[in-house]
């Protein structure tokens, strides 16, 4: 029996001190395996160019432009978005007159974050960049700093997992169960609120950190209105079905304990709620959006389909579940769900075309 993480407060800290997508440059890392972010990314830029389009500029504008990538991860799309921030605003500058300014950067992300990996691509941009670490359900920025926030595949992800979901003597209690797909009323209500809170506590610090003029774009996992939070449309393909079912063949083993996955796809009203709970900002935009299919080399290979699902779900929790069960039982479960995956791979392509919430804010 390899030994297990337990405990609530326990799991708590492994979200707060050990999640991140998987750094480096390896077979599952993320910078390896956001390729569908990527062309997500690349199909709402225009959203975001119009988010940036709601700055008002005052009549003499500062010569230096601060903008925050919050949940920043270490590849490449970070990088697209402050590109794609530098070259709008310095266009929207000279537009009105006035000389481009300069701009700072910052990437920020939790501690365990693969920072260095992300530094290795900033050499020779056009503007000053800098880390932060910390969690954007905490202040991260002095007051007013901030011209433009972006967070992009970021905020579906939890600060915990509701308490009540890790205990035992709760009705929300997911016995037997990773994920809220398909879970009990109570447990699709906790994890509901959480999100709920979360979002409405990250708008509150950013509120205060935002510049009166200044811009905020979000972009999320998403479910239909229609769908009970229990009902978690096409994410249950990752979570609900490949790694959850994978997971309940080690516990019938006896191999592993109790692990929900800190992830909730919000629903448009969800996410109105959560705005208007935090106050301080008026919605320019929310709409849903349907993503790209997985970006597979030979989709008409069952194998193929396999391998790069496993690594997508590895390089987004695989540092969640290295902490709970140890890398040994990991490449155990990651197996097993890379062999579902190969069993259910003409599902996968036809159906794994997550939604997206887009999201425009202004202060109020």
């Amino acid at each position: 029996m390899v030994a297990t993480v337990k405990g609530v407060e326990t799991q708590h800290e492994v979200v707060k001190n050990c999640f991140c997508m998987e750094g480096g440059q390896g077979e599952t890392s993320y910078i390896n395996n956001s390729q569908v972010q990527s062309r997500n990314l690349e199909m709402v830029v225009p959203a975001l160019k119009e988010t940036l389009d709601t700055i008002r500029l005052p009549r003499r504008p500062e010569k230096l432009l601060a903008a925050a990538d919050l949940g920043c991860s270490c590849g490449q799309n970070t990088l697209v978005v402050a590109d794609a921030i530098v070259q709008h605003m310095t266009d929207m500058y000279v537009s009105q007159g006035h000389d481009p300014p300069e701009f700072c950067i910052y990437f920020s992300d939790l501690p365990s974050n693969d920072f260095n990996t992300l530094f290795r691509l900033l050499l020779d941009r056009r503007y000053f960049g800098a880390g932060v670490p910390g969690s954007f359900h905490d202040r991260l920025f002095t007051e007013r700093s901030i011209h433009a926030f972006t967070s992009t595949f970021s905020v579906h992800w939890l600060s915990r997992v509701p308490e009540q979901v890790l205990d035992k003597g709760s009705p929300a209690y997911n016995a037997g169960k990773v994920f809220v797909h398909g879970a009990s009323e109570a447990t699709g209500a906790a994890y509901r609120r959480q999100f709920q809170s979360d979002l409405a506590r990250f708008l509150r610090c950013r509120a205060a950190e935002l510049k009166r003029r200044g811009a905020m774009f979000l972009l999320c996992l998403g479910r239909p209105s229609s769908a009970a939070p229990t009902d978690q449309g096409r994410v249950r393909l990752l979570y609900g079905t490949l790694f959850e079912d994978s997971w309940a063949d080690l516990v019938r083993e006896g191999l592993m304990d109790g692990f929900n996955v800190p992830l909730y796809a919000p629903t448009l009203d969800e996410v109105r709620e959560a705005v208007e709970a935090a106050g301080a900002f008026r919605i320019n935009r929310l709409e849903m959006v349907t993503g790209s299919p997985a970006a597979v080399d030979h989709p008409d290979d069952p194998g193929a389909v396999g391998h790069t699902v496993a690594n997508n779900v590895w390089s987004f929790v695989g540092a969640l579940v290295d902490a709970h069960v140890g890398k040994a039982l990991a490449d155990e479960l990651f197996g097993r769900l890379q062999r579902r995956a190969e069993e259910r791979a003409g599902e996968l392509m036809a159906e794994m075309r997550l939604p997206h919430v887009v999201c425009s804010l202004s202060l109020a």
